[in-house]
């Protein structure tokens, strides 16, 4: 029964797992030795082996490999420099990564002109879009207020169509583009997710702030009592300072009459125009918030200007390098001819 313990002859099975083929036919084990993936070699007792390669603590050799080892540097994944767009912050496949390149770039370096314009107007347009939906988000209230009006409402608020939940979601509506657009959210197309969500959200703050005022105010005046003062609620402008100081804000007058901020005064007159409209029968308070939005309205046509004037640079200087080095095509020679 000794195959029960072990495959040697003594019963052992130490003797057979230092040499897993000691057993086997002589000529097969040379097969084996030469032919096998699987290189076995014999090792040695562990008792052996740990007396004549480990070192005492006390000896001259365990010292010396304690100060080497000490004094290796780290070749591990940790010490190898981590490439800023890897997925892996502790450094793993960081020669796969530092020659990494993402496919938004390889698309934006291969596009023609006519799309990177198109790309520039339609983010434009989309940021625009996103106004609405940023300011629909905001006023969710009002808008379930004016369902709740027509689907389980008074008789007497169904035959108004819902009128005054109507006219509380519209100025939600108005008012937080006007916060998102003064905030600065068409400034920029290439801003974090979070960032829109704090403008956002900053803005909804600001207009339950101003309804929390005029709440106060009007139950100043009910009870006669001095209005109380608050602090702006969005930088100023000068021209609002300059009208606030002459009572002009009521912009009931013309719209000819209407003072801009200084920031607009070197626009179109059409265009001045459409401002000076936007702004008539305003209160003070939209009216400062309706201003701060056509500043940065304004400024964030001028940043589209510039990213498609600097297009048309790129373009014009590719076309001539390509005329310099006799590579002008069918297009460029149509282009010039139209000035393009």
């Amino acid at each position: 029964m000794g195959w029960l313990w072990g495959s040697g002859k003594d019963g052992n099975s130490e003797s057979s797992s230092t040499d897993p083929l000691k057993d086997l036919d002589p000529s097969l084990r040379e097969f084996l030795q030469k032919e096998s993936p699987v290189k076995y070699k014999i090792s040695e007792a562990p008792s052996q082996a740990s007396s004549t390669t480990t070192p005492s603590r006390s000896s001259p050799a365990y010292s010396e490999a304690s100060t080497q080892t000490s004094e290796t540097p780290t070749t591990g994944p940790a010490s190898s420099v981590v490439a800023s767009k890897s997925a892996y912050p502790d450094g793993r496949y960081a020669h796969l990564w530092s020659t990494y390149t993402p496919l938004s770039e390889i698309e934006d370096a291969s596009k023609t002109d006519q799309e990177k314009l198109l790309d520039v107007l339609n983010g434009f347009k989309e940021r625009k879009a996103q106004i609405g939906r940023a300011a629909i988000e905001n006023c969710a209230d009002e808008q379930w207020a004016v369902s709740e009006c027509y689907r389980s409402g008074k008789i007497t608020d169904r035959l108004r169509l819902c009128h005054a939940e109507n006219q509380s979601f519209e100025r939600c509506y108005n008012m937080q583009a006007r916060f998102l657009k003064a905030l600065g959210y068409l400034s920029t197309y290439d801003r974090p997710p979070e960032v829109d969500e704090q403008i956002q959200m900053h803005a909804d703050t600001l207009y339950h702030r101003m309804l929390d005022q005029e709440r106060l105010v009007k139950e100043a005046k009910d009870a006669c009592l001095p209005i109380p003062t608050f602090p702006r609620l969005m930088p100023s402008t000068k021209s609002t300072e300059d009208a606030a100081s002459a009572k002009t804000l009521s912009t009931k007058g013309p719209a000819s009459e209407i003072p801009l901020p200084q920031e607009l005064q070197d626009l179109k007159p059409t265009v001045k125009a459409q401002f000076r409209e936007r702004l008539k029968g305003l209160s003070p308070e939209e009216r400062e918030i309706e201003e701060k939005a056509m500043v940065m309205e304004v400024a964030a046509g001028e940043t589209v200007g510039k990213q498609i004037s600097q297009i048309y640079e790129e373009t014009g200087k590719a076309r001539q390098l390509r005329k310099e080095q006799g590579k002008e095509t069918v297009g460029d020679k149509i282009s010039s001819l139209f000035g393009w």
